[in-house]
């Protein structure tokens, strides 16, 4: 498995010869400082950093390649692991090894990628959902959408600005390997990693541009208004009297239940709600004071264009990584990874399925 080391960094345990000295001289090549090559120099973008090999003291003879830890900067990371390509074994691969990954996985080669795994934070809950690489293998053509949705879901709701950073950063990558003939990959995989926890991203709203593309009323939203979206935190925070005033914690569906409420006691001039939601340690509050003149009825169609169809400038305010990891299967070639390009393409088109439904 990765260990971690004190210093922040992880540690792969290099494989028996000859997968682990293929990897190690793979990274060693990549990360060469006298380096000159374009291909390999932004090939370093997708990589998780390397940072040499490493021996514990007190056994010297145990080889390490020492790598960035992609998920420390997040406070709950989700991670997901995708074989890419067509074939998951190597050029030099015996028949048997052929027969044993064919069968672990007939679908490889038509729709050419894998989920070894994910773990997902779920807010609700406070809690992950693992699924292993079986979970993996069972998705067909058919539900390999809906299975890999579920990485995306924060168990509120689905956490399209995620899908929309990951497609981002995955087209890169298919830019780069439409571009290079030099090295063809198998059995590597793309690692998914996003925040899953709520912290809320501040996105200023004094852009009238930007507040008319929301397509927020007039009156609604003032100049100095802050909008927060991420992981279902939706605030919109208002110091002039006659405004809105609302903080929702656990997704719209509160908000909602609230309007509801205070649409049936309409005779007050003003209403405050509080609610209370003690599933977790510490407890969740929220409280909305909504004035009558904002009880008409058009409050809500107008904050669920806020907060469902943000405009593609903040798509990449997400807090997202994906790197290109496991290189013990890569060879020099003189041609393009069609196998990898066909299935980062099929991919693609499988996220972008996610984005669109």
């Amino acid at each position: 498995g990765i260990l971690q080391h004190p210093d922040g960094t992880v540690l792969k345990q290099l494989q028996p010869p000859p997968r682990g000295p293929r990897e190690q001289e793979f990274y060693n090549k990549v990360y060469d400082s006298d380096c000159c090559d374009s291909i390999l120099l932004e090939l370093r973008e997708y990589l998780p950093k390397y940072f040499g090999v490493w021996s514990p003291p007190t056994a010297p003879n145990d080889m390490y390649l020492k790598l960035e830890d992609v998920t420390r900067k997040f406070n709950k990371p989700c991670i997901m692991d995708v074989k890419i390509g067509q074939k998951s074994y190597d050029p030099y691969a015996s028949t048997e090894k052929i027969q044993q990954q064919v069968s672990k996985y007939p679908l490889m080669e038509e729709i050419g990628f894998l989920v070894l795994g994910m773990r997902v934070y779920h807010v609700s809950s406070d809690s992950y959902e693992t699924q292993n690489q079986h979970y993996g293998r069972s998705l067909t053509k058919e539900t390999v959408k809906d299975g890999i949705s579920k990485f995306f879901h924060s168990g509120y709701c689905l956490r399209k600005d995620v899908v929309a950073a990951s497609i981002q950063k995955v087209e890169k990558i298919l830019e780069w390997f439409e571009g290079q003939t030099q090295l063809n990959f198998y059995a590597s995989s793309l690692l998914f990693v996003y925040e899953g926890s709520c912290q809320a991203t501040a996105v200023r709203l004094s852009d009238v541009t930007l507040a008319e593309k929301r397509r927020v009323p007039k009156g609604l939203l003032s100049g100095g208004d802050v909008l927060e979206y991420n992981n279902n935190i939706h605030v919109i925070n208002s110091t002039e009297n006659g405004k809105i005033e609302a903080s929702v914690s656990k997704g719209l569906s509160k908000f909602y239940a609230l309007h509801k409420k205070a649409c049936s006691k309409r005779h007050h001039s003003q209403l405050s709600l509080k609610v209370e939601n003690s599933e977790q340690d510490n407890v969740w509050k929220s409280s909305t004071c909504i004035t009558q003149e904002h009880l008409n009825g058009n409050v809500l169609p107008q904050l669920e264009k806020v907060f469902y169809h943000m405009p593609t400038e903040t798509k990449e305010s997400a807090n997202v990584e994906v790197r290109m990891i496991d290189f013990a299967h890569v060879f020099p070639s003189n041609t393009k990874d069609e196998g990898y390009i066909y299935g980062l393409k099929n991919l693609i088109t499988v996220l972008q399925n996610i984005l669109d439904n």
